[in-house]
């Protein structure tokens, strides 16, 4: 061969290398090597290299270049094998792994049966060529195939990733709603919450209300009637006071009057059994005057107007007001006063002249337990009356505390019952506790009890809200 021919031949594969490296770079940016496999996208990148060597190597050991550059291109096609083996798992990478099998079979025959026989390549030239043909029809027949595999599966990761940004967007919308809706079910039970209180003041609102419209029409009939009642007890008590009056005369007259002995001692019983029966009628007059006074004061209408009150300097007060009271009536009477107030109670919305007439009232009843156990003359025994208030709970407690006679457990059931009482007769109305357990309950929304021990004292607690 001449050396003008052997240089044409050699400068072929200079332009073999720039092909190949064409079709790696198109082949790299198909297959997404430069995230998919980096360091073989590398490999395709740098791919000329092994071209100038080989044309080097040709030119100095003076090589035919047909041999050189089928080697080059079985170099190429072994790598690329490689790779798409390696990517087998990706659709497209398998496809093009069949759509090169023929060309590295038809350019690995060729090249052993040129290094073998390479006369038998120029006598069978038709058959190579026709495979040729058939290998680059099967190949650009797969190359489209791929190329709508690619097309599919980016369709495919597209559709994935608007699923998914979709998905995103869901799981955000989602977490907004149930924010929203938290924020909101908390907003209405709020205001479900705000509106049954509201409920609850408005019912007990109106239960007070109601309340205190029947007693005012209960206190109005009571005092029609108690002050009709009034006016004839009047005259049965002054006149009964002047029959004994005129009793007292006639039996100083019968006294001055000339008769005989058994006479005089006849009309002498008389007069006393007349006295006798005055004094009965004046005293159960009396009596019926004290319980009319007792409904008197059962059916006052207060001015329904709450205050702001010192509670402790309210209970001090009637505190002593109904000691002083006692000790005008029985001047031999003493006993001594103990306090505890809690001075974080300070002022309470209250009705002041209600409640004084509830604290009055227990204070009375104290004071007439301990006079009735000092009057037993039992010894070293000293009449106490405790009052105390305190504040928890939301509420306010004042509690009243005697070591009298205590109540026994059979009536105190009754205790706060109109017209009972266990106090004698002529001494107690029985509508003081009555009146206070209508007041505390029904006009302050709070609680009246008791706790007794007979025998050993008694303690009314009053329990209102704060």
């Amino acid at each position: 061969m001449d050396p003008e021919s052997f240089m044409n031949i050699n400068t072929e594969i200079l332009f073999t290398a720039p092909v190949a490296w064409g079709i790696l770079r198109g082949l790299g940016k198909f297959l997404d090597l430069s995230q998919r496999a980096p360091r073989w996208n590398a490999v395709f990148n740098r791919i000329w290299v092994p071209g100038l060597v080989l044309f080097l190597f040709a030119l100095v050991f003076r090589i035919e270049s047909e041999l050189l550059n089928d080697a080059y291109w079985l170099l190429i096609f072994a790598i690329i094998s490689v790779v798409l083996i390696q990517l087998r798992n990706y659709r497209p990478a398998r496809t093009l792994l069949l759509a090169i099998a023929p060309f590295v079979l038809y350019f690995l025959l060729e090249f052993v049966v040129s290094v073998l026989q390479k006369s038998l390549v120029k006598e069978y030239d038709d058959a190579f060529d026709t495979s040729r043909v058939f290998a680059v029809i099967w190949l650009f027949t797969f190359l489209m195939i791929a190329r709508s595999q690619k097309k599919n599966l980016e369709a495919e990761r597209l559709l994935r990733e608007e699923e998914e940004k979709a998905k995103q967007r869901i799981a955000a919308q989602n977490v907004e709603l149930e924010r929203l809706v938290t924020e909101r079910t908390a907003a209405l039970t709020q205001q479900a919450k705000e509106l049954q209180n509201t409920l609850t003041e408005l019912k007990t609102t109106q239960t007070q209300l109601i309340q205190a419209e029947k007693m005012a029409s209960l206190g109005e009939l009571t005092a029609g009637i108690a002050h009709e009642i009034q006016n004839p007890l009047n005259f049965v008590n002054n006149f009964a006071e002047v029959s004994v009056e005129l009793c007292q005369e006639l039996r100083e007259e019968v006294e001055k009057v000339d008769m005989s002995a058994a006479d005089k001692e006849y009309f002498m019983e008389l007069l006393n059994d007349l006295s006798h029966n005055q004094a009965k009628i004046n005293q159960h007059g009396q009596r019926a005057a004290s319980i009319v006074k007792g409904m008197l004061q059962h059916s006052r209408v207060s001015t329904g107007e709450r205050q702001a009150t010192d509670l402790n300097a309210l209970a001090d007060e009637y505190l002593r007001l109904a000691y002083h009271g006692l000790r005008a009536k029985d001047k031999t009477f003493n006993a001594t006063l103990k306090t505890s107030f809690d001075e974080t109670v300070g002022e309470v919305e209250i009705l002041p002249q209600d409640l004084g007439r509830v604290l009055l009232n227990l204070f009375s009843n104290a004071f007439y337990a301990v006079q009735q156990r000092q009057r037993q003359g039992e010894p070293d025994y000293q009449p106490t009356v405790t009052v105390s208030t305190r504040q928890a709970n939301g509420q306010v407690e004042i509690r009243v505390r005697d070591n009298g006679t205590g109540i026994p457990e059979a009536v105190r059931q009754k205790i706060f019952q109109p017209f009972f009482t266990t106090k004698p007769t002529g001494e107690g109305t029985g509508l003081g506790l009555s009146l206070s357990y209508d007041i505390v309950t029904q006009g302050h929304s709070g609680t009246l009890t008791l706790e007794s021990q007979e025998g050993a004292g008694t303690e009314f607690i009053i329990s209102l809200p704060a």
